[in-house]
């Protein structure tokens, strides 16, 4: 089943660990290094990356408005303000830090996802982001320390609760199946119902015995590894899988 596996306070003290892991990263690494899990980026552009979206959320995620803001203008950088990424990045993260931890989670504001439109959706968006780029930016200095396994957890459950849900998949495709994710270090369980374009997180407490809920692929590993395939970061073939791998295609978000 998916649960969240925090609250407001404990996705604001991952943001607390994992953004200054991330500008520790950065700082260790020239800024044209290749970041080997987003092809194409430096550490840079990364840098930028999430410093432009830690602006954008923080224009809008304390309005109290429901309405879509302007989209997120990707060619903003650093050199606009005359600062380098990582100051850039500073400041947003600064800015963004103070204004979640004062944030009423009921508070109404916009997302993109199918769920209700509440301020609560952001600190756990950023706590994720933040961690799978830390990753990223670690990885680039060979590094690349895993996700802590609670907040890993909660990052599986907001692929699957989340993002597969808006249709943000890596890849069209039309997979029918059941997978069963299982976190080996987080005692925790999804099944994922394939239909076509779409999905269904199915709660196994409220599953009946005559449902077909049967796993037709298993993926299982740490619960930072099933977050990092996921997303793309590494290969659901370095985890453990049995059944049909083609249903994996159909998971991966980004």
């Amino acid at each position: 089943m998916s649960r969240l596996q925090g609250s407001k306070d404990f996705w604001i003290g991952a943001l607390r660990t994992e953004g200054p892991a991330f500008a520790a990263a950065v700082a260790e690494a020239p800024p044209e290094t290749p970041v080997l899990s987003c092809p194409g980026w430096t550490v840079n552009d990364l840098t930028l990356h999430l410093a432009g979206i830690y602006h954008w959320v923080y224009s809008f995620a304390g309005s109290g408005v429901t309405t879509a803001p302007a989209p997120r203008d990707r060619s903003r950088s650093g050199a606009d303000t005359g600062v380098s990424a990582l100051q850039f990045w500073q400041q947003g993260y600064d800015k963004l830090m103070v204004l979640l931890d004062g944030l009423d989670s009921e508070a109404p504001a916009w997302n993109w996802a199918p769920q209700p439109k509440k301020a609560g959706f952001w600190p756990r968006r950023m706590a994720h982001e933040t961690a799978v780029h830390r990753w990223d930016a670690q990885l680039a200095i060979a590094a690349g320390d895993p996700v802590e396994s609670k907040l890993a957890a909660d990052g599986v459950s907001e692929v699957l609760d989340t993002w597969l849900p808006a249709g943000r998949r890596q890849v069209a495709g039309d997979w029918h199946g059941v997978v069963q994710l299982s976190a080996t270090d987080a005692a925790q369980d999804w099944y994922l119902r394939l239909r076509g374009q779409g999905v269904a997180l199915l709660d196994t407490a409220t599953i009946f015995d005559h449902d077909d809920h049967h796993a037709r692929a298993q993926v299982s590993g740490t619960a930072s590894d099933l977050l990092l395939a996921l997303w793309g970061r590494i290969s659901f073939e370095t985890l453990d899988v049995a059944g049909d791998r083609t249903l994996l295609g159909g998971l991966r978000t980004g």
